[in-house]
């Protein structure tokens, strides 16, 4: 069963302000409009003005400066050059990849994936789970999240293995536009179904990298959440010092 559901009132503010950095109207090194001025731009209270900021806080847009207020950031950096688990996630052949689809259906909305989409806890959305292998052994568990407004007219719903990557399939059939993606990097232990797709022993954690892909305006289109063992696992980075 498909629906839409409105985001809430401090996402839609979020995004408004997102578009606006787009646009320059809050050009990057600026200070966005203080709280008491969002407030009264958009006749939305306090607590909606400041639940917004932080969202735009946490995924990188704007930033507080001690003694200048909120500060215009820009748009987050594109992660594909930095990290490829978010390009592939999006382009992905299941057709094609080593490994299986073994999931697809309508499931309840997890926590984070609720917060990133702007949906109530208890909303149904569409869920693909494909489990990457490498010389047969699982090595990574896909699972991507998508609203259900973007799913009618498309192929997402088949339990057939998708021809082409997610994003090519929408940007096709749905005429939207994949503009920014923001990595979430976090460690927690699998629930029973992932630790046996994963084929982890009991206690072993695992490293959940939170996909979220977004169009210019900010609205997310696709989140996927990547889990990765962390007993097989070796992160690096390098990073210029200012």
């Amino acid at each position: 069963m498909a629906y839409e559901v409105e985001p809430p009132k401090y996402v839609r503010l979020a995004q408004t302000i997102q578009r606006r950095i787009e646009e320059g109207t809050y050009p990057p090194g600026t200070r966005v409009p203080s709280e008491n001025q969002l407030v009264q731009a958009f006749g939305m209270s306090r607590p909606t003005v400041v639940r917004a900021l932080e969202l735009l806080k946490r995924d990188g847009w704007v930033e507080s400066r001690q003694g200048f207020g909120t500060i215009v950031r820009g748009r987050p950096a594109v992660v594909e050059q930095k990290d490829r688990r978010g390009s592939e996630a999006l382009t992905r052949d299941e057709s094609q990849a080593a490994g299986r689809l073994v999931e697809v259906g309508y499931v309840p909305v997890p926590v984070r994936v609720a917060s990133a989409l702007g949906l109530p806890k208890r909303a149904e959305i569409l869920m693909r789970r494909f489990l990457v292998e490498e010389g047969g052994e699982p090595v990574e568990l896909v699972s991507s999240y998508f609203p259900a407004g973007l799913v009618e007219g498309t192929e997402l719903e088949s339990a057939d293995a998708l021809t082409g990557g997610t994003r090519a399939h929408l940007e096709t059939r749905k005429k939207v536009r994949f503009d920014h993606v923001t990595e979430r990097v976090s460690a927690r232990l699998p629930e029973r179904a992932e630790a046996e797709l994963l084929d982890l022993p009991e206690g072993v954690p695992v490293l959940s990298v939170l996909v979220v892909a977004c169009d210019a305006s900010g609205q997310a289109l696709q989140v996927s959440d990547v889990l990765l063992p962390a007993d097989r696992q070796e992160l690096e980075d390098t990073y210029r010092l200012n």
